[in-house]
């Protein structure tokens, strides 16, 4: 990638024409429409969304220091700072729209359902460990981060006709994505032309691992809470009842053991 693709808008635009979103986005399109449509968890999303794109384009900053490729610094450096224009764009959107909403006299209440985990952002970033990653490793992490989030963006652009403005941030947003998912792919075939394919299925392999995780940790979670509420709102009065009617058949006061029912009279000097 050359520093005129960077800046040429019908290069850029070429890029966009090839994003689509994946099959099962498209087929949830009605479901993401509806997450979308409460405006403030729209708003909170979005800022959400700038803290993430914040802090990928630190990381991504780190690699351009890290590495000793000319080249790839200085597609770094450029691609950190689209991640911080990104954050900018989110967070002044999401602060508009929550802006609105207070002006209005709108509750102040956080959405009930934030779809976080089936509406993300740019996912992956947050995960990145650039002190151990090799450079065709993050090329291919890189590559595949953007590409997610790309596929992701054009579904979302597509179901904010309700939110012109907001629609037009992931339409911005989205050409340096799919400059992003282009470069990346192209320096890694540079970097590694005989084994870029196997670095992208590892990269995939290890997407799918941290995925499971997420998904494992959140059944888990779930899982604990109901065991715990079965425990508490179940089992625990169970034996409270239990305990209340064993103690209801206890004589009140001291009992001499010899007058106790049932209770074999021996003498104290026997151990037994």
């Amino acid at each position: 990638m050359t520093t005129q693709a960077q800046s040429d808008p019908n290069v850029r635009d070429a890029h966009l024409r090839i994003v689509r979103a994946a099959g099962l986005d498209r087929l949830l399109r009605p479901l993401h429409r509806w997450v979308w449509s409460d405006a403030r968890r729209r708003g909170e999303k979005l800022l959400k969304f700038a803290q993430t794109e914040a802090d990928g384009g630190r990381d991504i900053a780190r690699a351009s220091e890290r590495t000793h490729d000319p080249l790839l610094r200085r597609l770094y450096l450029r691609h950190a700072m689209d991640e911080q224009r990104h954050a900018n764009l989110f967070r002044t959107r999401g602060r508009a729209i929550l802006g609105s909403l207070n002006a209005e006299g709108t509750p102040k209440e956080a959405a009930k359902f934030d779809a976080n985990w089936f509406s993300p952002g740019e996912r992956g970033l947050d995960d990145l460990n650039v002190a151990g990653e090799t450079e065709s490793s993050l090329l291919a992490f890189l590559h595949l981060s953007e590409k997610a989030a790309a596929r992701r963006f054009a579904v979302y652009q597509e179901v904010l006709g309700l939110d012109p403005i907001t629609r037009d941030v992931f339409t911005d947003v989205l050409k340096d994505e799919a400059f992003h998912m282009n470069y990346t792919l192209a320096q890694l075939k540079r970097v590694e032309p005989k084994k870029h394919g196997v670095r992208l299925w590892w990269a995939r392999l290890t997407r799918l691992w941290k995925g499971y995780l997420r998904v494992a940790s959140a059944i888990a979670n779930v899982m604990g809470g109901i065991v715990l509420a079965v425990q508490y709102f179940v089992i625990l009065p169970i034996f409270a009842l239990m305990a209340k009617r064993s103690a209801k058949k206890e004589l009140p006061g001291w009992i001499d053991s010899h007058e106790a029912e049932g209770a074999p009279v021996k003498s104290l000097r026997s151990q037994y």
